[in-house]
C-alpha cells in the first residue's frame, strides 16, 4: 500500500564543494584581469569619467563621476569590496585598466555566482578583449571554483547587455518585474543564466573564437562567436 501521493521531486545533484573566489589574476591573450585597486583610477578616469563619458554609467547602480576625486574615492571602495569582489580588465599591450567586472551574490551552498557591475570603456568595448574578459570570469567560475550556475542580470531596457549576454552563451529565464528602484527609477530585471553542463560547449566556442586564426590582419573576426558555438 501506497500512503500519500507521489510528487515530482528534483533530480538528485551530486556532491560537489564550490570555494569563494578570491583576489587574484586572470591572463589571456589580449587582457588580464587583477584585483582593483584605486590606482586603476587613473587609468579609468579619462576614458570612463567626465561629462563626455556620462553614458556609460545609465544602467549602472553608481556614477556618473564628474571629476578625479570622487572617482579615486568610488573605485577605492569598490577595491575594498569582496562581494562583489571587483576585477580590472588591463590591455595586455599597454598594461592599462579599460574597463572592470565582478564575481559577485556569491553563493557557495548552492554553488551559484553571478558577473555583474561591467564596465567596458569605449577602448573596450566591441574587442576581443572585451570577449575574452568574459570567458576568463566564466572559466574562473566553472573550472577553477566548481559553481554549477552562473549568472548575468541587467536592466530589461538595456538591449546591449542583453545581446551581450546571450552572445557570451546565457539562456534568457524571464524578467522580474519593479525588481528594484535605481537612482530614482523603476527597473525591471532582465535574467539569464549559464549552467555547468553548457559550460563545456560554450568554452570550445569560445576558444575557437579567441583563436589567432580566427582574426584577420586588421583584427576583425572571421566567424562569429555564435558560429562556433553552435556549429551546423
Amino acid at each position: 500500500m501506497v500512503l500519500g501521493h507521489e510528487r515530482p521531486l528534483g533530480s538528485i545533484v551530486q556532491p560537489g564543494h564550490a570555494t569563494r573566489p578570491e583576489p587574484g589574476t586572470l591572463t589571456g591573450g589580449f587582457v588580464r584581469l587583477v584585483p582593483l585597486a584605486a590606482a586603476h583610477a587613473d587609468d579609468l578616469f579619462p576614458i570612463a569619467g567626465g561629462a563626455e563619458n556620462a553614458w556609460l554609467w545609465d544602467y549602472m547602480p553608481d556614477g556618473p563621476f564628474p571629476d578625479l576625486a570622487g572617482f579615486r574615492e568610488h573605485i577605492a571602495r569598490k577595491a575594498a569590496s569582496a562581494d562583489p569582489l571587483f576585477f580590472a580588465i588591463l590591455d595586455k599591450g599597454s598594461g592599462k585598466a579599460i574597463g572592470h567586472t565582478t564575481l559577485m551574490r556569491i553563493d557557495t551552498a548552492n554553488r551559484a555566482i553571478e558577473t555583474g557591475n561591467i564596465l567596458f570603456s569605449p577602448l573596450l568595448q566591441r574587442t576581443p578583449g572585451a570577449t575574452e574578459s568574459m570567458y576568463l570570469l566564466a572559466r574562473h567560475a566553472f573550472d577553477d571554483l566548481g559553481y554549477r550556475r552562473y549568472e548575468w542580470k541587467c536592466n530589461a531596457l538595456n538591449m546591449p547587455s542583453r545581446r551581450a549576454a546571450e552572445r557570451f552563451g546565457f539562456t534568457f529565464e524571464g524578467v522580474f518585474r519593479q525588481h528594484m528602484i535605481v537612482k530614482g527609477r523603476n527597473r525591471d530585471t532582465a535574467w539569464y543564466s549559464m549552467l555547468d553542463t553548457e559550460w563545456p560547449a560554450v568554452k570550445n566556442g569560445f576558444e575557437a573564437w579567441l583563436a589567432p586564426g580566427n582574426f584577420d590582419a586588421e583584427g576583425r573576426q572571421k566567424a562569429s562567436l555564435a558560429s562556433f558555438r553552435n556549429p551546423k
